[in-house]
């Protein structure tokens, strides 16, 4: 009988939990490693993992029945979109029903992984610790590493700058309460922030600032929960059909962007990831926020807009997004420009079978359904039940995917990793049934042999599977 491999899982948040436990259901030996002190990475407030960070007042923006994990519903007493306190006790709820803390390793990250000639890796935890591992599956978010505008914008400004990474409240980390704000960007913690600002009580005034415009979509919209009305379509419906329907919702039941004092978006619906909020647009067009054109530059206490027009200015909250990360790897082994990785069905690299990545997109829908999907596929990779396709198979469909994608979406790094929540589910689904016949069809040996096991107690591996030499990127061994 073979013996399963040992993974390593890197981080205890949305994904990686879902991913340990589709493991456990194998009997996939792991250890899962996390830089805080409980799961939940960025849905954990006040998370002290140094890395995660979001505001008090955070709601999901996606509903709860499209965002829980198919194998362990959300109570049905939560609200359509609760905010980050029930989320998170759900999170721990999930871990400890599956019973899966024991397989964690809390506040005690993964500070370096070191590819081997044999195919294992050597994972060098924060505490010190140096265990072999056959196989790693990253799971460590892509909301930690603020993105600032570059280059910055000229001049030089005397007032308070912070990220929105770093935005807890109008009080923390900095005082805005009667301050005048200005809040650049056009995505969901944009809206969500200067609506929060714009209270009766709050900031002075607020200005909301961007290069270009973008959709609002309500979370409600005819009554109902607008995302929940997605489910309608069928996976595979063309996207122009798609694009069609959602346009015309819009138009019908929102407007024009414009009338909001919105610039006119230079794109269609659905060529740019969805901004969503149900408040933004009153208080736009009751003049508690007031929309500017980009920052053109700072003059000490006033800033200067593309239009022309100047304010006086307090605090600048950039929410422009974030930098897809691995610190724990050596940039030319695995790095992301421009927020650019190739993955199969963004999971897998092709030149690597032992390296895995879940949660690494930015869907059109809630991340958990799909990480625990991605989970589950994994599990049945590791313990042969699923094939790959060959090399030269998945690059090209890695290709036609990018190339649809750019044709679709406005050029931004934010649209690297986009995936349309349905069809993403749906044709990961249609592959792993493929890849069960083509495992069906051979001897059905382990893709990643169990070494490590052996490595580390100094003895000789015993496993009756067969592996591939690593891929030319790999690095020299330790």
């Amino acid at each position: 009988m073979q013996e399963l491999p040992k993974v390593c899982v890197i981080g205890a948040g949305s994904s990686g939990i879902t991913v340990c436990k589709s493991l456990q259901d194998k009997g996939i030996p792991y250890d899962c490693y996390e830089k805080g002190s409980d799961v939940g990475g960025n849905w954990r407030f006040k998370n002290d993992n140094g890395l995660s960070n979001i505001y008090k007042s955070l709601h999901i923006n996606t509903h709860r029945d499209r965002m829980e994990y198919r194998d362990y519903p959300m109570p049905d007493w939560y609200a359509d979109y609760p905010n980050h306190e029930p989320i998170q006790k759900y999170f721990g709820d999930y871990v400890d029903h599956f019973g899966l803390r024991k397989n964690i390793k809390f506040k005690n990250g993964v500070a370096k992984i070191e590819p081997q000639d044999d195919g294992t890796y050597l994972v060098t935890s924060e505490k010190g610790e140096k265990i072999f591992y056959d196989a790693v599956i990253v799971a460590n978010g892509h909301h930690w590493s603020p993105r600032w505008p570059e280059p910055d914008f000229p001049g030089k400004f005397n007032g308070k700058i912070i990220h929105s990474h770093d935005y807890v409240d109008p009080e923390h980390p900095i005082q805005l309460v009667g301050k005048r704000v200005i809040v650049l960007g056009m995505g969901n913690s944009a809206m969500d922030i200067s609506v929060e600002l714009s209270r009766p009580g709050v900031a002075k005034k607020v200005f909301l600032s961007s290069r270009r415009g973008a959709w609002v979509i309500p979370n409600y919209l005819f009554g109902k929960p607008l995302d929940k009305q997605t489910e309608l379509l069928p996976p595979g419906t063309p996207f122009w059909l798609k694009q069609f329907l959602f346009g015309t919702m819009l138009k019908v039941g929102v407007g024009k962007m414009e009338d909001f004092g919105l610039p006119k978006p230079d794109h269609k619906p659905g060529e740019a990831h969805p901004t969503i909020s149900q408040d933004i647009l009153v208080r736009l067009g009751r003049g508690d926020i007031k929309y500017k054109p980009v920052i053109q530059e700072y003059n000490g206490n006033k800033v200067k807009f593309a239009d022309g027009s100047e304010e006086e200015i307090d605090a600048i909250i950039y929410c422009t997004g974030y930098n897809v990360k691995f610190p724990f790897f050596k940039p030319e082994f695995i790095s992301a420009p421009e927020n650019h990785l190739p993955l199969f069905h963004r999971t897998f690299k092709p030149d690597l079978n032992n390296l895995f990545f879940v949660g690494l997109y930015q869907p059109l829908g809630a991340i958990m359904p799909l990480a625990e999907f991605q989970g589950k596929w994994l599990a049945e990779y590791l313990t042969g039940n699923y094939s790959l396709p060959t090399i030269p198979e998945m690059q090209k469909q890695i290709q036609d995917y990018e190339k649809k994608m750019k044709k679709r979406y406005v050029t931004s790094a934010r649209h690297t990793m986009q995936v349309d929540y349905e069809d993403f589910l749906y044709y990961m689904q249609k592959e792993l049934k493929a890849g069960k016949k083509r495992a069906s069809k051979s001897l059905q040996t382990l893709p990643v042999p169990s070494k490590a096991k052996y490595k580390q107690s100094g003895k000789q591996s015993r496993s009756n599977g067969k592996s591939e030499p690593r891929k030319k990127n790999a690095l020299a061994k330790v």
